[in-house]
């Protein structure tokens, strides 16, 4: 794996460790990988749920440790066969890469999920429905979509649906105001003006959460809520 600038593509993960990453996980202190939650398998990270007798909450983000705004991400992903049965249905298949995170020494101990702008990844359930990915997903964040704020919490996007065991292309635009969502190199979703607000955040600083703040910064981080999933090629450019 690549580790250096390449037309201006800048590797995020070596392919060999987790250096340059943090690790955050609910009910845990910063820096505490529970149970080696995310590993270094075979040159991709991987959420790995083996050492787990119980999920119990224990939703995890590994943050990548710098800041970024105005960037095109690049990553695949594939879901393994791991589903802790004691987190919540809807994590079956569902994992995501959150961004314009607030830093991850600012997240308590006992805060569920990062206050951020989430790239929701979904697999299909096995039950005969669409289920798309490339989603937008907003814990403690609001957006607007197709020129008004959104009351949903997730937005479907426009994408195809997929095996739980296939290597999808993700990428993730992100300029000033706008956010672009693609899936194997098409768009599925666009949306704009990310800021703080909204719900479904639990347990954080209030004095982090100003709601109606514009985001244009944040930080990157991969998601660990009781699905087994894995993580290759993770790449950034940085755009003017």
């Amino acid at each position: 794996m690549k580790s250096e600038k390449d037309d201006g593509w800048e590797y995020l993960f070596n392919g060999k460790n987790l250096d340059n990453w943090i690790v955050k996980i609910h009910k845990h202190e910063l820096g505490d990988n529970y149970q080696n939650t995310f590993q270094v398998r075979d040159g991709v990270i991987q959420v790995n749920y083996k050492g787990y007798e119980r999920f119990n909450e224990r939703y995890g983000h590994l943050f990548y440790e710098k800041p970024f705004s105005n960037y095109h991400l690049k990553f695949e992903y594939r879901f393994t066969e791991e589903w802790m049965e004691d987190a919540p249905g809807y994590t079956y298949r569902n994992s995501g890469v959150m961004f314009h995170s607030q830093d991850p020494k600012t997240i308590l101990k006992n805060q569920d999920w990062p206050i951020s702008v989430e790239y929701q990844m979904l697999a299909d359930a096995g039950d005969g429905n669409p289920r798309p990915t490339g989603n937008m997903c907003s814990p403690g964040t609001e957006v607007f979509f197709e020129g008004e704020m959104d009351p949903r919490h997730c937005i479907s996007s426009s994408s195809d649906t997929y095996l739980w065991n296939e290597w999808v292309q993700a990428e993730l635009i992100v300029q000033d105001s706008l956010v672009i969502h693609k899936v194997n190199g098409e768009t599925v979703l666009k949306y704009t003006k990310p800021q703080i607000g909204g719900g479904t955040t639990e347990g954080y600083d209030p004095e982090i959460k100003q709601d109606g703040k514009l985001l244009t910064q944040g930080y990157i981080g991969l998601q660990a809520e009781g699905q087994g999933v894995e993580f290759r090629d993770i790449k950034i450019k940085r755009l003017e």
